[in-house]
């Protein structure tokens, strides 16, 4: 059965450089590790709710964007959404994407879990930064999750060559509908992974911007599969 405290706790580590809460696996000893990134706007505690369908086995980590826009709404970089599509201030985007790569390089050190064991993936701006993480450092991550999200054409100098990224997988979920991040945007990043020769899954829903229940479940059926191969391979 899977269950989670309600809220989590927040903490604050300076190890690790981000605030962020954590829902500790059953047994206490974990294999592996997801790392779930809300949106812009939002908080951590955004996903505490769809982490409930992750294997109770799993160290779910829930860390908390380092910009803060108004009372709980926090963010990874700014971003305007504008005629010409959204516009951001890629010094921000940069700045998440190196503390998250730190911040999962300290969780991993801290519970012993490997780095074929661990996934990352986010809502919007959330799956924005998993992408960012995944595909510049593939080496810290078994693959990444973008929920109604994108791949930045700003991350294109940080990408790493095929040949690092030829273990990494990925899941893109994105409604048809989407008002916020047109799903030209998931037809972009399809795109790009093929290019880069990314193993991965693209769904699309007849939804607006968000997370439906459908995505959700091909999503954790994804994850579980990846996660289950990731730890038999051990």
């Amino acid at each position: 059965m899977n269950t989670i405290p309600s809220t989590p706790d927040l903490h604050t580590d300076a190890d690790l450089g981000l605030s962020y809460r954590i829902r500790q696996p059953v047994p206490l000893k974990p294999t592996r590790c997801v790392v779930l990134l809300h949106g812009v706007g939002g908080n951590e505690t955004n996903l505490i709710d769809f982490a409930a369908g992750i294997d109770p086995q799993t160290l779910v980590i829930f860390p908390r964007g380092p910009l803060q826009l108004a009372a709980q709404q926090f963010a990874w970089f700014r971003v305007a959404f504008t005629s010409a599509g959204p516009s951001i201030v890629a010094e921000e985007a940069e700045s998440s994407r190196e503390a998250l790569i730190h911040f999962v390089q300290q969780v991993q050190a801290r519970y012993g879990i490997s780095a074929r064991n661990t996934v990352i993936a986010g809502f919007s701006q959330g799956g924005i930064l998993s992408a960012s993480v995944a595909l510049s450092a593939p080496e810290r991550v078994a693959g990444f999750g973008i929920l109604s999200g994108r791949i930045l054409p700003e991350l294109t100098p940080h990408i790493a060559d095929k040949g690092r990224l030829e273990n990494l997988r990925a899941f893109i979920g994105h409604g048809e509908f989407d008002t916020k991040l047109p799903v030209m945007w998931a037809q972009r990043s399809d795109q790009l992974l093929g290019e880069l020769g990314v193993a991965h899954l693209t769904h699309l829903y007849p939804i607006d911007h968000g997370i439906s229940l459908a995505m959700k479940t091909d999503f954790l059926e994804w994850l579980d599969g990846l996660l289950k191969v990731s730890v038999n391979g051990n």
